[in-house]
């Protein structure tokens, strides 16, 4: 690719336009001018000489005047945009436009309008912002713009993307906490313990153990057997499996299942690891739309609380 970067290119874009406009004053000159062609008497013969079908021949009028001024505003016209605007490679332009400058205006503009719609939310606590209809329809739409690819517009999740309307929170799940995960975002990592635990019998084993642990469908002999090779997972998830949020690690006693469920399924893992990761989206979002957003999704886990943080607001006052 280094072949296609050259400083000239700019003089080749400038000569195609220029060598466009001046082949459009050629074809108009060419055009404009009038053959006077005389038949074998010396007669001024009005036509072009072409003949068709033995008796249909073509005239050789002059280009109509309307036409001809058009062309001709329209070549004046090109020449003093190309002057005023980029256009001939490198050249800028009198006026100094360009569409980075044109978007970044349009940027600030709208940031402007933005700022007074969250000022609004500036010293609201979130809890208290659940419970907005403002809040709640903004949080809404940033939540299907950014987040919904992930965890889908119901906020319900997937396969290896966590279900945020329940009470399972890998890292927290107080507006503090969201508001941080939101921020920077998160990277998730689990690293293959196969080596540690020992055979594919052993992992087996501590699959079992581990399903036990939430009371889901195991084989007890094994899981008896995987008991003691938990130690090594101990370390992170804790010795009763109740995982650690400062961590990341997940609660293995509840049955939520964030990449799947059965002895198969924590085999594999347990043989390779597992990486996810949530961007960051501080450079995406401002401050307050972090805020407004968090709202949103601490309110898809906390109806019950946002409905009664809503409900004691002060009623509106009437009059008579």
């Amino acid at each position: 690719m280094s072949d296609f970067v050259s400083n000239g290119w700019h003089l080749y874009v400038a000569g195609i336009v220029i060598g466009g406009l001046l082949f459009c004053v050629f074809v108009l000159l060419v055009s404009a001018r009038h053959k006077v062609i005389r038949d074998a008497q010396g007669n001024i013969d009005q036509t072009t000489g072409h003949v068709w079908d033995g008796d249909l021949r073509e005239l050789n009028n002059p280009l109509p005047r309307w036409w001809v001024g058009l062309f001709v505003l329209t070549i004046v016209f090109s020449v003093g945009y190309l002057a005023l605007y980029p256009g001939l490679g490198a050249h800028e332009g009198k006026l100094g436009w360009s569409s980075a400058k044109a978007y970044q205006d349009e940027v600030i503009k709208a940031k402007a309008t933005e700022a007074g719609v969250y000022a609004v939310f500036k010293d609201q606590p979130v809890e208290r912002m659940a419970g907005n209809p403002q809040a709640l329809a903004i949080g809404e739409r940033l939540f299907l713009n950014n987040c919904a690819a992930c965890h889908g517009s119901d906020a319900r999740g997937g396969k290896s993307y966590p279900n945020l309307t329940d009470k399972d929170w890998l890292h927290g799940g107080t507006p503090e906490k969201i508001i941080e995960t939101i921020t920077q975002g998160r990277h998730g990592m689990m690293p293959p313990m196969a080596s540690a635990v020992g055979t594919s019998e052993e992992v087996r084993q501590l699959a079992n153990y581990v399903l036990s642990l939430s009371g889901s469908a195991h084989n007890s002999l094994m899981a008896e057997l995987g008991r003691d090779k938990f130690k090594a997972c101990a370390a992170c998830h804790g010795a009763d499996g109740k995982g650690n949020q400062a961590l990341g690690a997940p609660n293995l006693t509840d049955k939520t299942w964030l990449h799947g469920w059965g002895e198969a399924a924590i085999v594999d893992i347990v043989t390779k690891g597992k990486t996810n990761i949530m961007p960051a989206q501080k450079d995406r979002l401002t401050a307050e739309q972090i805020k407004v957003l968090a709202s949103y999704v601490w309110g898809l886990s906390n109806p019950t609380q946002t409905a009664q943080d809503d409900s004691n607001k002060p009623a509106a006052a009437t009059t008579q």
